[in-house]
C-alpha cells in the first residue's frame, strides 16, 4: 500500500487526498483528465517534499512546462476515496525531467492508476530552454540526489 508520509530526502513520497465529487463522471467515477490533475498535484508536493517548491522556480524566472504525458487507467476511484499518490523522479539531467506516479485508494496494494510526465525547463521570458546545472546549482544537486538514491 502507498504510504502516507515521507520525510525530506526519502523518495517515493505519497501525496494524500480526497476525491471530490465534481471530479466524477455522469457513471460516479473519477473523469480521466483527473487523473492528470491529480499526478500534478502530487508532483507539486513532491518538490516541496524533496526541498525545493516550484514557486521557487518561478522566481527565480524558470517555468516547467509538461512535454509529454501518459496514464494508464487500471481500476476506478469514486468519490470520497481518499487516494495516496507516489510519486518518482525517473529522469533528471538539468534540461528535462521525467516523472512516474501510482495512484492507489486507501488500503488497496494495486493501484488504480499509474503515469509518467515529461517536463523541460524554460526560462519564463524568453521561453527558451534553461540549464538548470547553471541557472539553479542548488535544485540542481538536489535532484540528481533524489535520482541516485531511486536508481
Amino acid at each position: 500500500m502507498a504510504e502516507n508520509t515521507c520525510r525530506q530526502g526519502q523518495t517515493p513520497c505519497a501525496y494524500t487526498r480526497k476525491i471530490y465529487y465534481y471530479e466524477t463522471d455522469n457513471m460516479g467515477i473519477v473523469h480521466h483528465s483527473n487523473y492528470i490533475r491529480l499526478m500534478e498535484e502530487a508532483r507539486m508536493d513532491f518538490m516541496g517534499r524533496a526541498g525545493y517548491e516550484y514557486r521557487g522556480m518561478e522566481e527565480l524566472g524558470i517555468i516547467m512546462p509538461v512535454t509529454y504525458v501518459k496514464a494508464k487507467y487500471i481500476k476506478p476511484l469514486h468519490f470520497d476515496d481518499v487516494v495516496h499518490v507516489k510519486t518518482r523522479l525517473i529522469f533528471f539531467n538539468g534540461i528535462r525531467a521525467f516523472f512516474d506516479y501510482q495512484i492507489f485508494r486507501e488500503g488497496d496494494d494495486t493501484p488504480s492508476a499509474e503515469g509518467e510526465s515529461g517536463h523541460c525547463f524554460l526560462d519564463t521570458a524568453t521561453r527558451v530552454p534553461v540549464n538548470i546545472k547553471k541557472r539553479c546549482p542548488q535544485f540542481y544537486a538536489r535532484a540528481m540526489e533524489i535520482q541516485e538514491k531511486d536508481k
